[in-house]
């Protein structure tokens, strides 16, 4: 365990850096650093018996992610997946440069790139736990925040399904567990 916490303080001084806080408990955090937090609860959660990959992919998930500005790219579809790509890659490189200074070999640094990369998301049960812990993340912590920031609600139920479709049935049901406003959860009982 000793090179997992030295890889885990090394993705969390890096998310440290980031420029955006948020409050939790009444103090302000490196949002990333809260959202690795969350990512990690969620695996434990979903899967108490996780593999080491998976628990260090949840704290490189989206390492350093502020560096590479959404508004680089072209606005629309095209150029938010374009972003997306650019940033799967950029995490999944930055995370084997720490994992390889923390002493791990091959096998664990592709397992957590296939992970972070989202490859074979619905066979590889590593990354649909990954997956799978992302959208509660997003239900749980900051879907009422995206509302309040887009609030046509026909775009909601849209992001909401595709939401849906991309969870296990596992993941459906840690989701129907959550507590939910009452927009939100009108929202998601439309949606499902």
């Amino acid at each position: 365990m000793e090179r997992f916490e030295r890889a885990k303080l090394a993705f969390d001084q890096l998310n440290g850096l980031d420029p955006v806080s948020e409050v939790v408990d009444g103090a302000p955090r490196p949002r990333l650093v809260v959202q690795a937090d969350r990512l990690s609860c969620w695996i434990e959660r979903l899967d108490p018996n996780a593999s080491e990959a998976l628990r260090l992919a949840a704290r490189c998930q989206h390492v350093e992610r502020w560096t590479i500005a959404r508004d680089e790219f072209p606005p629309g579809r095209v150029g938010y997946l374009q972003w997306r790509t650019k940033l799967s890659r950029f995490h999944a490189d930055r995370a084997e440069s720490v994992l390889r200074g923390a002493g791990y070999d091959d096998d664990v640094i592709q397992a957590v790139r296939r992970i972070v990369t989202k490859q074979n998301l619905h066979s590889n049960p590593d990354t649909q736990t990954m997956e799978d812990a992302l959208c509660l993340v997003f239900l749980e912590s900051e879907f009422d925040a995206f509302l309040d920031k887009h609030p046509n609600e026909e775009k909601a139920i849209e992001i909401l399904e595709k939401t849906w479709k991309k969870m296990s049935r596992r993941g459906r049901q840690a989701a129907l567990g959550l507590s939910f406003s009452d927009r939100a959860r009108k929202l998601v009982e439309a949606a499902i």
